[in-house]
């Protein structure tokens, strides 16, 4: 015999075991249910891409330099699935092949960028005094200049090269990153743990190599983050403008520039390059975005 509260809960646990089984069928991926597609897209965009930067020979299907005669200005199809440009070269190989300059001009002029943004704003920030306002007039100088018109001025003095680019795109990302550290710097060594150092005895350098250093790294990593996308955007420009690489196997901004002649006959030779180069920045800032977000202390703290 089962007793009168047996017999009442079973039928709320059958109940509650019914109710639970949609719930699991109907269960998604977590980062379908977060939100997280986007993110999970842009940094399979950029996986993709920078594989192809690292190991082009993998995915070409034809070599970047082989020109054929008998397929000038192809339409995308079965053979050529970018088409090809007027000289008959493969566009899908050339796509592969150029993302290894594009990622460099990034990428390089990123690191060079902010090392230099933060040594000049941990200097100034950490100093304090006249350095301080020394550096940062400097620094105003440079944030009064648009970016792009300082690279332009300072690739078209240097002459096109790739290391040109970089240097020219990176005098562009150091103001950025020196007001950023600055702050960073300033806020940090006012903490009650930096004068408790001091009280025992810890040296300047020790203090700012410790305990000041750690604690600007995870803001500049957002910001590198970031910081590429717009360097590619900016690098692409110059190449654009005929200041890019000059060299066999053009960068994304100069197959752009070369296409732009041929959009009434061949669309392919300009549109697939902006696409490219406009699915990397998107990507690159998706993921830049993300991982602000988990980084930021407000979220962490909650």
């Amino acid at each position: 015999m089962k007793t009168a509260a047996e017999v009442n809960y079973m039928p709320e646990q059958l109940t509650r075991e019914r109710s639970r089984e949609p719930k699991q069928r109907r269960r998604i991926p977590g980062f379908l249910r977060q939100g997280d597609l986007p993110y999970y897209a842009a940094l399979l965009i950029v996986s993709a891409i920078a594989l192809s930067a690292v190991v082009p020979q993998w995915l070409a299907p034809y070599p970047p330099a082989e020109m054929n005669a008998d397929a000038l200005l192809q339409k995308p199809g079965a053979a050529h699935w970018f088409g090809t440009d007027y000289y008959g070269r493969d566009m899908l190989s050339l796509l592969i092949y150029g993302a290894r300059d594009s990622l460099l001009i990034g990428a390089g002029s990123v690191l060079i960028g902010g090392a230099a943004g933060m040594l000049i704003g941990s200097l100034a920030g950490y100093i304090g005094g006249f350095a301080d306002g020394m550096l940062m007039r400097i620094i105003d100088v440079l944030m009064a200049i648009p970016g792009l018109l300082l690279s332009l001025a300072i690739a078209a003095a240097l002459g096109p090269s790739l290391l040109n680019i970089v240097l020219a795109v990176s005098v562009s990302l150091v103001p950025k990153f020196a007001r950023v550290v600055r702050s960073q710097v300033i806020s940090i060594k006012s903490r009650p743990y930096i004068a408790a150092s001091r009280s025992i005895g810890a040296g300047g350098g020790h203090i700012f190599v410790k305990h000041v250093l750690p604690h600007v790294f995870s803001p500049l990593l957002v910001m590198a983050t970031i910081g590429i996308g717009s360097s590619i955007l900016v690098g692409s420009a110059l190449s654009f403008l005929g200041l890019g690489v000059l060299k066999e196997i053009p960068d994304w901004g100069t197959l752009l520039s070369q296409g732009r002649g041929y959009l009434t006959v061949a669309w392919w030779n300009a549109t697939f390059p902006g696409l490219a180069i406009t699915l990397l920045v998107l990507a690159v800032n998706l993921v830049g975005d993300r991982w602000r977000d988990a980084l930021d202390p407000k979220r962490l703290a909650k």
